[in-house]
């Protein structure tokens, strides 16, 4: 089964309060006035002071489930959809839940975690769960705090990122509804699964067998991504087309991970994406990690650039090195 009669019935964000701009960067990176901002265009990207992971991802999940007309006892599974952990154990989803101040629901919380694809891969498994009335109405929250973990010393990478949280909320569409999940597709090449990675933190390099800081940080070999992603992704997206029955013209929107503004840019050419197709807040964001593509569609449902009905592609690469992609009738 590939069309799922799933509805996105309401969807938040959250932006810490602390405001970075490309200047700011320009002077931490000690690089000279207006290099960030040329090498990435992003103007502006919020960072966390006191926020953690847990406490973004329960604002985002308030406003979505504002925006839905619901209350948390109308939801029935709670999952985080982030690339990051707040802590190695317990699950992001459970720390999210008892900042919402759900601690005693007993509404199951649990992650799925595809690195920059979260979102994209939490999506795509719930609604079948949600299909398959196992589960009424999911919260995906994705929320992410890279800024912790970032290398300055490798500038355009570094230069790149914003903190943030997304969150949705999803329930099944009624039959005369406009409103499906159309078909999805994943695909995982891990020749790639060391051009972006954080090597400490798991089991493998533990902080108790080493005094280095480096395994802690963030490494991308952004060229080698981008080589890969354009080798990859016009075959995939092709597939997933004939798969829906459509072109690249059907749709009305197309909302990719905001990796970066030039990758975006350089993808949308090679893959036929028209200007006015394009979803990108990198501008005023940065890539925020797999919270990047539920706020970029917060943020267009908001400005109306998306009505009931119409047809959008989620799109996106991830560590590992994974593409993903998803037609669906919002």
């Amino acid at each position: 089964m590939q069309v799922r009669k799933i509805k996105i019935i309401g969807t938040g964000k959250y932006l810490p309060e602390q405001v970075i701009t490309a200047e700011d960067l320009d002077k931490k990176l000690g690089v000279p006035s207006g290099w960030v901002l040329k090498k990435t265009d992003v103007r502006v990207r919020h960072v966390v002071k006191e926020e953690t992971a847990s406490f973004m991802g329960a604002r985002a999940a308030e406003a979505a489930l504002e925006d839905a007309g619901l209350v948390f006892s109308d939801i029935d599974c709670l999952v985080s959809t982030s690339g990051t952990v707040e802590q190695s154990i317990p699950c992001t989803a459970s720390l999210i839940q008892k900042a919402l101040g759900q601690e005693h629901s007993g509404v199951p919380a649990f992650d799925i975690n595809s690195t920059c694809l979260s979102f994209l891969t939490g999506l795509d498994v719930m609604s079948y769960m949600v299909a398959a009335g196992r589960y009424q109405r999911v919260l995906l929250v994705a929320t992410e705090v890279a800024s912790v973990g970032l290398d300055w010393s490798h500038k355009e990478s570094a230069a790149l990122f914003g903190d943030g949280a997304a969150a949705v909320v999803i329930s099944r569409a009624e039959e005369d509804e406009p409103s499906q999940i159309i078909c999805s597709s994943m695909q995982t090449f891990s020749a790639g699964a060391h051009l972006s990675q954080i090597r400490g933190g798991g089991t493998k390099i533990h902080r108790r067998h080493t005094d280095q800081l480096e395994p802690f940080l963030f490494e991308m070999d952004g060229p080698a991504i981008y080589r890969m992603a354009s080798k990859v992704l016009p075959d995939f997206v092709d597939a997933l087309f004939q798969v829906g029955g459509c072109q690249m013209a059907d749709l009305k929107l197309v909302i990719p991970h905001q990796g970066s503004a030039m990758a975006m840019r350089l993808i949308s050419r090679k893959l036929g994406i028209a200007e006015h197709q394009l979803m990108n807040i990198s501008p005023t964001h940065g890539n925020t990690i797999a919270a990047s593509i539920p706020m970029a569609l917060h943020e267009a449902i908001k400005q109306g650039r998306i009505k009931r009905g119409e047809r959008l592609l989620l799109l996106g690469t991830s560590a590992g090195f994974s593409v993903g992609g998803m037609i669906l009738e919002y």
